[in-house]
């Protein structure tokens, strides 16, 4: 009986023990996980004034640069057309050139009109006495776009997601014919979290666009869009929203009023579409535009979130381009019949399209006319009265000698004409050490010529401090902010990528997270992970600007955060 008590009473010792050993291992885990992911604003500020006054930048007086102040040449900006991949070759000398959307020209499940294109051209058609073919190209419709309207590449024809291309095309002056309004049938579409689904149901009643605006409006829900200029599924998120506002005129100043209202609550605008479904599956967005092709073929979407269309249809038009010979114009033609084979309708559906073929288009057609108009409506009002701040952090250590520098320094240079007067800029070199080569102010004609001047005087050597530059970024930015809260503040990172150098980005992370600043990395010949690690922290992209399109892409950045 004795031994059994004593038995009893180890035992309960014991489990005490382990329970407070656990309950101490539970609650010192939580300590160090909250202490390194999670820094207060009252400890961010001393640790920033910390960090900043350890690194002790020097400053430069900036000299200033020729400025070019003709508007942007986009056609200058353009890659060579062969940046954009030949996804079906022309088999006979007897052919049509398609510019192609890629969730239709691609591969894979994307890659619909490359399969029916590659049968086309096995099918032994005859146009005109000779074999016909057909070539498919595939860039996105903003992309295509630029190139026909600028006349730096024209194709003989073009098959957009949606018609507010060609609309725009055709308002540019370019001769355009329609051969077809639909080749396959899509839907864009706003993806939201059921829950957040099921909270604007019992409030609003439904969930649609209005719904949705009226809910981003009242900050309700945090969703993002794609970029208007570049997106076919953002530019028709952007005129539905305005249709919403005032159905009479989208380009009201009841319209205007509406989305600078609804915008002021959008927290960015993405670059990519992979960029804007890493946001949301993160959890740092409650919805997202996305057409339903690409939907139902994400796996990881199907069952934590709902899909509602919206706009006009994405039934991907084709076009005739330019002035093109009556047999080539047949050859289209005959492409648009062969496409309507129910084994391509087939092909299609198990492709992820024409599966909400019910849904028909909310929106009127629409002038091109006024669809630039509404672009740029939208350039000058996405920002509100919430000027954007950036400070550019530019590399300028030894591994960015030669080529890359000199990319990085057209780039800059050409690149500045997106960046809008009525934000303000400053730059920042690093290489050793950092150096605070423009104070912040704001873009005006003063400043880009000081910028530009900036700019042409980098030079390259020594090690790279690429977290000691962005913990003098950050400081510069709060510095602006003390000035002047209601303004935006945006980090631009140029570099190959490489540390090795000062601070890590363990030391600042959690500095950049309670700050919320977006950091946009551009990558020269760079270590693309090490750039996408810095700007995945809170939501930004990360581009490759190899040496064929970084002025085009930046230019892309600038227009859509700038």
């Amino acid at each position: 009986m004795q031994n059994k008590q004593k038995f009893l009473l180890f035992s309960v010792l014991l489990l005490v023990l382990v329970f407070g050993i656990a309950y101490a291992g539970v609650k010192l885990t939580s300590n160090v996980g909250k202490s390194a992911a999670q820094v207060t604003s009252e400890d961010a500020s001393k640790q920033l004034e910390k960090l900043y006054k350890n690194i002790s930048p020097k400053i430069e007086t900036p000299v200033k640069g020729q400025v070019d102040l003709d508007p942007v040449d986009i056609a200058a900006a353009l890659p060579d057309i062969n940046k954009f991949p030949i996804t079906v070759k022309n088999t006979t000398d007897n052919f049509v050139e398609i510019f192609s959307s890629p969730e239709k020209g691609g591969t894979g499940v994307d890659g619909w009109l490359t399969d029916v294109a590659t049968d086309f051209n096995k099918s032994n058609i005859v146009v005109d006495g000779k074999p016909a073919s057909v070539k498919i190209r595939n860039i996105a419709s903003g992309t295509a776009k630029d190139y026909i309207t600028t006349g730096k590449y024209v194709p003989d024809a073009f098959t957009p997601s949606n018609e507010f291309w060609g609309e725009m095309v055709k308002a540019s002056g370019v001769q355009t014919q329609m051969v077809s309004k639909r080749l396959v049938g899509n839907v864009p579409g706003i993806v939201i979290s059921k829950a957040k689904s099921d909270a604007l149901i019992n409030k609003y009643g439904a969930v649609n666009v209005k719904t949705i605006t009226d809910a981003i409006a009242n900050n309700e829900l945090a969703m993002g869009y794609t970029d208007p200029f570049a997106s076919s599924t953002g530019l028709n998120f952007l005129v539905t929203a305005l249709n919403t506002f005032d159905s009479s005129n989208i380009l009201s100043e009841k319209a205007v009023q509406g989305f600078e209202k609804f915008q002021a609550n959008v927290p960015f605008i993405a670059s990519t579409t992979i960029q804007m479904r890493d946001a949301a599956t993160s959890g740092a967005l409650d919805g997202f535009v996305l057409e339903y092709q690409t939907f139902v073929n994400a796996v990881d979407l199907k069952n934590g979130y709902t899909f509602t269309p919206f706009g006009v249809r994405h039934d991907s038009p084709l076009y005739a381009v330019g002035d093109i010979s009556q047999a080539k114009l047949e050859i289209l033609k005959k492409f648009a019949e062969f496409v309507t084979q129910d084994k391509y309708a087939k092909v299609a559906k198990d492709k992820g399209f024409n599966g909400l073929d019910d849904y028909k288009s909310e929106l009127a057609p629409i002038d091109g006319n006024l669809l630039i108009s509404t672009q740029k409506v939208w350039k000058e009002k996405k920002n509100g009265n919430k000027p954007i701040v950036a400070v550019f952090v530019a590399d300028t250590s030894g591994s960015m000698d030669g080529a890359p520098l000199n990319r990085l320094k057209e780039s800059l240079i050409r690149g500045q004409k997106n960046l809008g007067r009525d934000n303000s800029i400053g730059l920042v070199s690093y290489s050793d050490g950092v150096t605070i080569k423009l104070p912040i102010a704001k873009y005006d004609v003063n400043q880009q010529s000081l910028f530009v001047g900036t700019v042409n005087s980098l030079q390259a050597s020594g090690n790279t401090a690429t977290f000691d530059a962005l913990v003098v970024a950050v400081k510069m930015l709060q510095d602006q902010i003390a000035i002047d809260p209601n303004v935006k503040p945006v980090i631009f990172v140029l570099s190959d990528g490489e540390t090795n150098k000062g601070h890590s980005l363990k030391d600042i992370r959690g500095l950049i997270e309670t700050y919320k600043i977006p950091i946009y990395t551009v990558g020269y010949n760079a270590n693309i992970k090490a750039l996408e690690s810095i700007s995945s922290i809170n939501e930004a992209a990360s581009i490759n600007a190899d040496t064929d399109d970084v002025v085009y892409k930046l230019g892309n950045l600038f227009n859509a955060q700038m």
